[in-house]
């Protein structure tokens, strides 16, 4: 993995030469099943001070997914689209009154429709560029990489505390 791909996509060391495309309809299972495994009584702690809970990791996602579709979608209707990162500790402001439920859910039904779109247009839209100010210019297919980099990394923050 080069330089140049790390820059664009930072979750790219997650999917380790796994098919995004074999990542992303699997999530939301995952998400799921490590909930349950992680229980109600552990659901709202975090791991340690600073970090987040298992719930607010999963409205995390659920915000990324909302994010990530708009991404997608302008990618594909505009020519040399420039995305709008975000600030995700303050968009983290309300997860205290989220049901992790209700992020799981919500997630899970975002990336339905994310699939949906990213199936449609790949193969013929995957090298279609679009700039994002802090990464540079990167194409479709990079955004459904960081979708599933992105998936992996926090789908093995969960393991780890569902392990724990």
């Amino acid at each position: 993995m080069s330089a140049t791909a790390d820059i664009l996509n930072p979750y790219a060391k997650f999917l380790n030469g796994q098919d995004p495309m074999a990542v992303l309809p699997n999530t939301p299972g995952r998400l799921k099943a490590l909930a349950q495994k992680i229980g109600q009584g552990r659901i709202t702690t975090p791991p340690a001070p600073g970090k987040w809970s298992p719930r607010e990791i999963l409205c995390h996602l659920a915000d990324c997914e909302i994010a990530f579709a708009f991404r997608l979608r302008q990618t594909l209707a505009e020519d040399h689209h420039t995305m709008q990162p975000f600030d995700q500790e303050k968009w983290a402001a309300p997860y205290a009154h989220v049901d992790a439920n209700e992020a799981l859910a919500t997630f899970s039904l975002l990336r339905r429709w994310n699939l949906l779109l990213i199936e449609a247009a790949l193969p013929e839209h995957a090298e279609k560029p679009v700039t994002h100010p802090e990464r540079g210019t990167m194409t479709f297919s990079t955004i459904v990489e960081t979708m599933a980099g992105h998936d992996l990394n926090h789908i093995g923050q969960l393991e780890r505390i569902a392990g724990a």
